[in-house]
């Protein structure tokens, strides 16, 4: 077996052996530095993987233990996972840089380390969503990847976040249910849990027309749960408090990160196991196409009237989330595919738009009320340029990544001649609600004359981390061709 196929395990094995390490209670600084260093470290193992991997266009089922299949347990790599462990790792380690300041003023210095904790299961759980071979798997990880969401929507400990952190993980918890039961449906009526058996058990149910019904709840139940994980409308209501109140780099994490990584396993669901054939034959796909265009309306909507930044973003992020689940709910590979690549855009437009709001907050005297930023991108110029860059990606403006992502969502339609007007038309519209209220914030954090005497002190951090979300953020817009070929081929090899 070639060496760089142990480097996901590796990824997985150093998270959670660093989160233990965290557990013993280290220092503040010293142990943001070791999860800095981890999602650093995860992010290069990460790179190599995916070279190998896309070079030698081929995926891979790594066997965990001694127990072969369909008993064992196994990780599956392939460029798309590959992709997808590089992209969460890289922004993972940026938005720990964007909001060291920030983090470090807002938790606790007792509470620091284990803050630190809940990052690197995040992260594990992330890797994990993203490679398992096997479905029980993945429900446990969502566990602990929902326990450390919550642990880090209320590592700022104030009343805001408590309420939030309570709501959270209430419906958190109703979602880990739903699935639940779904999965047990599923293994009750095939009797396996790993996803190649999963997925011949059900090819062969589907094929004889037998336990339609039972494979419909169970896709439905799964489908639902992970919904109301990843904010998918109408299950979105925890989100606006929990990632709006958090600190600058949980926000980060958990708008950026968090949510796109039951979106991937949502996928792989559909792809790996059922099929899109099936999906489309239990009419699932046309339920999620309708929540998700609903929920780019409304998060967009309910934004405009926002006047919390954060909470504006968060907001966004509903929308955001509709896109993706729009694009599975096409039912086609090239609407799979552009859902895949619009979490990827998502992943770096979002944290980039939270730090600079974080950065353009910090110098307007820790003022959230977008009427409080005025000029604030006068006095942190990086930062609002930052702002700039994630606005005008989430709007679409041609060369950003959000604009290749709406072109990949639009190109993704046409397959399917059923839902291609309104796919267009709620494109359209979603790209018009979007400017309502981030080109008003846009301009708003630049106007007035900037005030020399609340001019802050660099944050060479806080500068690199926007610096390299921002390229990031370009990077999609200006080699969409490329990076959708990979995905692409990544979803043949799913």
């Amino acid at each position: 077996m070639p060496f760089v196929w142990n480097l996901p395990f590796f990824c997985i094995f150093l998270c959670m052996i660093a989160a233990i390490l965290l557990s013993l209670g280290p220092r503040a600084r010293l142990a943001w530095g070791v999860s800095f260093g981890v999602a650093a470290a995860c992010a290069l193992a990460s790179l190599v993987f995916l070279v190998r991997i896309a070079r030698a266009d081929t995926a891979f089922a790594y066997t965990m233990g001694k127990f072969p299949a369909p008993f064992g347990n196994e990780i599956k790599g392939g460029p798309l996972q590959g992709l997808f462990g590089f992209v969460f790792s890289l922004v993972m380690c940026l938005c720990l840089l964007g909001g060291r300041t920030d983090f470090f003023a807002d938790v606790d210095e007792k509470k620091t380390g284990l803050a630190c904790v809940m990052l690197c299961m995040v992260l594990a759980s992330l890797f994990v969503l993203t490679y398992t071979n096997d479905i029980f798997t993945a429900y446990v990880f969502i566990e602990i990847s929902t326990i450390a969401a919550c642990a880090l929507v209320m590592a700022k400990d104030s009343g805001p976040t408590l309420v939030a952190t309570v709501r959270y993980l209430f419906l958190s918890l109703l979602g880990s249910g739903m699935f639940l039961f779904g999965l047990v449906l599923l293994y009750a009526v095939t009797g396996h849990l790993l996803m190649p058996q999963l997925s011949a058990a059900v090819a062969k149910l589907a094929a004889a027309g037998e336990r339609r019904g039972v494979l419909a709840l169970s896709l439905g139940l799964m489908t639902a749960g992970l919904g109301v994980k990843s904010a998918m409308f109408p299950f979105h209501r925890w989100l606006p408090d929990a990632h709006g109140s958090a600190t600058t780099a949980s926000s980060a994490v958990l708008s950026g990160l968090v949510v796109k990584g039951y979106a991937v396993l949502l996928i792989l669901l559909y792809v790996r196991v059922f099929t899109l054939d099936t999906v489309r034959a239990l009419r699932v796909s046309d339920a999620v196409f309708v929540l998700g265009f609903s929920g780019m309306i409304l998060g967009s909507v309910r934004a405009i009237g926002e006047t919390h930044v954060k909470r504006m973003l968060a907001w966004s992020t509903v929308a955001q989330v509709g896109y993706i689940f729009m694009g599975v709910g096409l039912g086609t590979g090239a609407g799979v595919a552009a859902a895949c690549f619009q979490i990827l855009a998502h992943a770096f437009a979002k944290p980039l738009l939270f730090v600079s709001a974080g950065r353009l907050s910090a110098v307007s005297g820790h003022e959230k009320q977008l009427f409080a930023l005025r000029g604030s991108a006068r006095r942190a110029p990086l930062a609002g340029l930052g702002f700039g860059v994630g606005a005008l990606s989430m709007v679409g403006i041609p060369l950003f990544g959000g604009f290749a992502a709406k072109a990949g969502l639009a190109l993704g339609s046409i397959p399917d001649g059923t839902k291609t007007a309104v796919a267009l038309g709620v494109l359209a519209l979603s790209s018009v609600l979007n400017a309502l209220y981030y080109l008003p914030a846009l301009i708003n954090v630049w106007s007035g004359a900037p005030a020399e005497a609340s001019r802050p002190g660099r944050d060479d951090a806080c500068s690199a981390a926007i610096l390299l979300l921002a390229a990031g953020v370009l990077t999609l817009g200006l080699r969409f061709g490329p990076v959708m070929d990979l995905i692409v081929r990544g979803l043949a090899l799913v």
